[in-house]
């Protein structure tokens, strides 16, 4: 069938991805519609776990065509590097670091039409006569109003799709492709974090995407005093993009060799 519903089995991120991948290599797939993936395999920090041979392997492969590695797709969600968990006010500096360096960011070409984390922290439409309008940090209303203690899960929702810059009739636009992050308290002091993709990437974005995701749920959970728990990704269209199966069959073959080798204990 050239389309079909797919839900990996395994929970942890890696393991997830690797079956997604392998999903939309078989014969007759074209593409996985939707996809849904759901991440419980966690640290007691909220660190998702992973399995470094299929990320290590993902990453050479990536190398190879000239693409960004995971960590570099993940940190267009979430920039890890800018975050210290140990500092007292660290979801401000974060914020602030981040605004500090956007300027440079921005200069990048893939990133002309805007990053993730910026649309999360710095939401700005247009006016109807086409100036700048307010700038909105979703991430820290979501924290306020939390705190505030407003639980309910319709206001902790946070855009990253934009119709009065995103709404053009370009046949390929590449960015937003994650159109909406949401989050909700589940359990006992448990933290889930849901991200809606209309189209993913399976070869190139889609890992990063889970662990950018991922990352942007530890650091919530952080400041709500909760602990990450649960990361969902769901995908209306998952496929290869401009790449074609004969490209990846080597890597695939990998792949399998790694899950069959998880399978056997080795």
């Amino acid at each position: 069938m050239s389309n079909r519903l797919f839900i990996p089995k395994s929970n942890n991120l890696s393991i997830a991805w690797a079956q997604a991948f392998l999903a939309v290599m078989e014969h007759g797939t074209t593409e996985l519609a939707p996809l849904v993936i759901s991440v419980t395999d966690f640290t007691d920090s909220g660190v998702a776990n992973e399995n470094d041979a299929v990320r290590k392997r993902l990453d050479q492969e990536l190398e190879k065509i000239g693409d960004y590695p995971c960590h570099s797709v993940a940190n267009t969600i979430f920039p890890e590097s800018m975050w210290n968990p140990l500092s007292k006010n660290n979801a401000v500096e974060l914020f602030k670091r981040y605004e500090r360096n956007w300027s440079g960011i921005k200069h990048y070409r893939d990133n002309r039409r805007g990053v993730y984390f910026r649309r999360l922290t710095a939401f700005q439409p247009k006016n109807t006569d086409g100036t700048d309008g307010q700038r909105v940090n979703q991430l820290q209303y979501i924290l306020d109003t939390f705190k505030a203690g407003n639980h309910r899960r319709s206001a902790l929702q946070a855009s990253v799709l934009d119709p009065t810059r995103d709404n053009t009739n370009s046949r390929i636009q590449g960015f937003p492709c994650l159109q909406q992050v949401g989050f909700a308290a589940v359990g006992n002091g448990g933290l889930c974090v849901t991200g809606f993709y209309p189209l993913q990437y399976m070869f190139k974005k889609a890992y990063g995407n889970y662990l950018g995701l991922c990352r942007l749920g530890r650091f919530m959970a952080a400041q709500m005093g909760l602990s990450l728990v649960q990361m969902n990704c769901i995908v209306a269209n998952a496929n290869l993009g401009d790449l074609n199966k004969n490209e990846l069959i080597g890597f695939a073959n990998d792949l399998r060799s790694l899950l069959n080798d998880l399978k056997d204990g080795t």
